[in-house]
C-alpha cells in the first residue's frame, strides 16, 4: 500500500530550529531557510500549493492573496497573536479557517512594557549615550535628573492578558493602576490589581502620568490615540506602546513631543514599520523618545511556544478536530 502523502505546510519566515525540525517530522514543510520576506506574488503562489499556510504578522494575507488560493488550502495558521495581517472575513468566505497563537507572549511583552516605563522617565538611553561618547565627568546632584515612577498613575489602554500583566508589574513598582477597555473587567480582577476603570478614555488620558497602549489593532482602534486625544495628555506625561503602531497617530505624537506638550515616549512598534519616522529618531537622539525594533515578544521561550501552538492548531485541524485557537470574523 502506498504511503499517504504528508500535507504541504508553507512557512513564510524562518522559525526557531526546534519548531522547524518538528514541522519537518510531521508534515511536508516548505521552509524559508534564508528568512527573506515573501512578496505578495510569492504569498499568492504559496496559497496555490499549500494545504496549510503559516504566515507571520508581517505577511499581508489580504483578499487578493486569498482569492488566488487553491481549493486545497483550508487553514491559515498565523505565527502571531494579532491577525490584522489577515483578511479573516475573506478567508472565512472561502472556507479557510484562521488560527493564531494567543497567550504565550503575555509575560514577555509585559516585561518589555515595564522596561520602557522605566527607561523613558529615568533617561536610561540618554545615560548610555553619555558614556558611549565620553561625556561623563562624574556624579553631580543636579545632572541627568529623571522622574520616579513610584506613586505615579499608569493608564492602561486595553486590559486583556497583556494589560493585566503590565498592571501586576506596575503595581509592584508602587504605581496607581487605571485602565480603559471596551468592556469593564470582572470585579475580582479589578480588586486584585487595585485597578480603577475609566469609561471615558479622554478623562483617563487627562489625568495619567504614564499611558501604556496594550490593545490590538482593529478598525475600531486605528488612531485611537488621535491628535485630539494626545493633546488631552498632560505635558509631564509619557506614553509607551508595545502593541501596534497604528493605534497612535504617529505624526501627531512627534509634533506634540517636539513642542513639549508630551514629555516623551517609549515605542517598540511604529505606524509604518519597518520604516521608522526620521523625526522619531531625531527625538530619540535628543533623549525624548526610546525606540526599539519590535522586540517586545522577542524571547527564545516565547518564539518556541508560538511555534508549538501553531503545530497544535495544524494537527488538530488535520485530525478533524476544532483547533484551540480558531479566529472568527465575529471575534474581531
Amino acid at each position: 500500500m502506498a504511503k499517504a502523502k504528508k500535507p504541504i505546510i508553507v512557512v513564510t519566515r524562518k522559525l526557531p530550529e526546534r519548531v522547524e525540525t518538528r514541522m519537518r517530522e510531521l508534515f511536508d514543510a516548505q521552509l524559508n531557510l534564508d528568512d527573506k520576506p515573501m512578496s505578495q506574488t510569492d504569498l499568492a503562489e504559496a496559497t496555490k500549493a499549500a494545504h496549510v499556510l503559516v504566515p507571520t504578522i508581517t505577511d499581508r494575507i489580504d483578499a487578493a492573496v486569498i482569492g488566488k488560493a487553491g481549493d486545497q488550502l483550508k487553514l491559515i495558521a498565523n505565527f502571531g497573536t494579532g491577525v490584522d495581517n489577515i483578511d479573516v472575513k475573506a478567508a472565512h468566505a472561502r472556507g479557510i479557517m484562521v488560527t493564531n497563537t494567543p497567550g504565550v507572549l503575555t509575560e514577555d511583552t509585559a516585561d518589555m512594557t515595564m522596561a520602557l516605563i522605566l527607561a523613558v522617565p529615568r533617561r536610561l538611553a540618554e545615560g548610555f549615550e553619555v558614556l558611549e561618547h565620553g561625556k561623563w565627568d562624574g556624579w553631580s546632584p543636579t545632572w541627568m535628573l529623571g522622574h520616579r515612577i513610584w506613586g505615579k498613575r499608569l493608564g492602561i489602554i486595553g486590559m486583556g492578558r497583556i494589560g493585566q500583566a503590565v498592571a501586576r508589574r506596575a503595581r509592584a513598582f508602587g504605581m496607581s493602576i487605571h485602565y480603559h477597555n471596551r468592556r469593564r473587567v470582572a470585579p475580582q480582577i479589578e480588586e486584585a490589581l487595585g485597578a480603577t476603570y475609566w469609561e471615558s478614555l479622554d478623562q483617563m488620558l487627562a489625568r495619567m502620568d504614564i499611558v501604556s497602549v496594550n490593545c490590538p489593532h482593529t478598525p475600531a482602534t486605528y488612531h485611537l490615540l488621535s491628535a485630539r486625544r494626545l493633546k488631552v495628555m498632560r505635558p509631564e506625561a509619557y506614553i509607551v506602546n508595545t502593541a501596534r503602531g497604528e493605534v497612535i497617530d504617529e505624526n501627531a505624537l512627534v509634533r506634540l513631543i517636539a513642542d513639549g506638550e508630551i514629555a516623551g515616549a517609549g515605542l517598540d512598534v511604529f505606524e509604518h514599520a519597518p520604516a521608522v519616522n526620521p523625526k522619531l529618531l531625531k527625538l530619540a537622539r535628543a533623549g525624548k523618545v526610546v525606540v526599539l525594533p519590535h522586540m517586545g515578544s522577542a524571547t527564545i521561550e516565547g518564539r518556541v511556544e508560538m511555534g508549538e501552538k501553531v503545530i497544535i492548531n495544524i494537527r488538530a485541524f488535520l485530525d478533524g478536530h476544532k483547533p484551540p485557537d480558531r479566529v472568527l470574523p465575529s471575534m474581531l
